[in-house]
């Protein structure tokens, strides 16, 4: 059947059932999309999930965030502010802040703008328009002199024109302070003051969809100003002082994720069974995890058989997330440094743990493929299948390799995303912050993380493939 360009209602029906039959999917995605956009979603095959052991892999993709790090704390976070600054209100100061437990599964795993509609249709009641456009000023400020990333820089400035203060920019005060190399706290709070009195109804708030643009803008200066202090080394300080917790971090790798990707390149060969007792503790950690003690037992056998294999048929890994360059690569050479110093304590030969260290001594060493939202677009993020459809392009995965490619996602819009990409062997690796989610997308869920994909299922490869 010939694809028409245009068709009509019945022609149309026509036509996706022709596809759906050559793919052979019987389940599709509907994916909803902003507000500003025309069409109200975009509707996606999905492919049969992948149920059976596999007999050869060429290729993973994986998520970033909640999969191979947990910056999820971080994104809550200036999420959360957001919402404090928008309403006037602060954390320890009689406001408990938002209510994670209902929201979290709308503000982990989508879109930025997904995430900050909903948080501003769920606390639109409690907004305060004065405190609202203090804030927004104040990111403004702050971007337009602290931002590194030229893609927020040019949204700032598209905003500031749509919202209808696009003159504050030839005010004298404001080109004078944007000349500065850092953000003064004190006299930026002066010239927010200033430029509320000189545009007393501005910027314009009274929509929903402004709302919207100017809170991106207020979440955005916040994440950004603390992974600026990450960079600059100042993590383990910003750590406490939000979490709360001397031994967490905002960023840090989820447990496993420097063996799994040793593993999957073929770096550790047979020495990945010396990791066993490891990855079985690791596992205990998750105490959702349902896969048995002999199930365990009998995959930590496996293990050097399994290391052998993928020595001899390394895979290409790309990672993937909704985040922009610049905020990734910050959150991947922190993650980096810290697999670095794991690896520099592996009982592994001398000459396979100089070769892994120089791997991970940069992320760059180490992925076939790096997809985030910079290479897209904010309209185009997961669920919708555009960043994985990327990466499978980068590393040069052939349509009918598709069955012989694994993507793990810790969300429901990435499951969603990965199964539109056209890969039927999903697996979701849940955390807290995504537990609430709806993950019957994929066609595994391990609640034990990555060690449960390597103890309990092998990759996912027939077991007489690593005697």
């Amino acid at each position: 059947m010939t694809i028409p360009k245009i068709a009509g209602v019945s022609e149309s029906k026509d036509v996706l059932e022709n596809i759906s039959s050559r793919l052979g999917a019987s389940e599709f995605t509907i994916v909803e999309n902003p507000s500003y956009i025309y069409r109200p979603c975009d509707i996606y095959p999905m492919p049969p999930k992948i149920l059976t052991p596999r007999t050869r892999l060429v290729a993973i993709v994986k998520d970033m965030d909640g999969t191979t790090t947990t910056t999820e704390e971080l994104c809550v976070h200036s999420l959360e502010f957001t919402v404090g600054k928008i309403c006037g209100k602060e954390l320890n100061k009689g406001w408990k802040g938002i209510e994670r437990k209902a929201d979290l599964p709308h503000i982990i795993g989508n879109s930025t703008t997904k995430h900050v509609e909903y948080l501003i249709r769920k606390y639109e009641g409690g907004i305060d328009i004065e405190a609202f456009r203090h804030a927004y000023f104040h990111a403004v400020l702050w971007t337009l002199v602290e931002g590194r990333d030229p893609g927020r820089r040019e949204e700032v400035l598209a905003n500031l024109q749509t919202l209808g203060i696009g003159g504050m920019l030839k005010e004298d005060s404001v080109r004078s302070f944007l000349v500065r190399t850092s953000f003064d706290k004190k006299e930026g709070e002066l010239l927010v003051c200033a430029l509320l009195r000189l545009y007393p109804s501005m910027p314009r708030l009274e929509t929903f969809e402004d709302r919207v643009r100017a809170a991106i803008d207020i979440y955005y200066q916040r994440y950004h100003e603390i992974l600026a202090l990450i960079a600059k080394g100042k993590g383990d300080s910003l750590s406490v002082k939000i979490l709360g917790n001397p031994s967490a971090r905002l960023i840090e790798p989820m447990p496993g994720v420097a063996i799994f990707i040793a593993a999957l390149k073929g770096w550790l060969g047979e020495h990945l069974g010396r990791f066993g007792e490891e990855l079985r503790d690791l596992l205990r950690l998750r105490l959702k995890c349902d896969a048995t003690p002999d199930e365990i037992g009998k995959g930590m056998e496996r293990l050097f058989g399994l290391g052998r294999w993928l020595e001899r048929n390394p895979l290409r890994v790309a990672i993937v997330t909704s985040s922009i360059e610049y905020e990734a690569r910050i959150v991947l050479k922190e993650v980096f440094k810290i697999l670095y110093r794991q690896a520099a304590s592996w009982d592994i030969s001398q000459e396979k743990k100089e070769f892994i260290l120089s791997r991970f001594s940069d992320f760059s060493r180490t992925y076939d493929g790096f997809i985030t939202a910079s290479d897209s677009s904010e309209i185009r993020l997961k669920p919708h299948p555009d960043l994985y459809s990327i990466a499978l392009h980068r590393m040069g995965v052939a349509r009918e390799d598709m069955d012989a490619v694994i993507g793990f996602e810790d969300s429901e819009s990435g499951v969603r995303a990965i199964r539109a990409a056209g890969i039927g062997l999903c697996a979701a690796v849940p955390f807290p912050f995504t537990q609430g989610h709806d993950l019957t997308a994929a066609a595994y869920v391990l609640h034990g993380g990555l060690p449960e994909a390597l103890l309990k299922h092998s990759l996912f490869l027939e077991h007489g493939l690593l005697k």
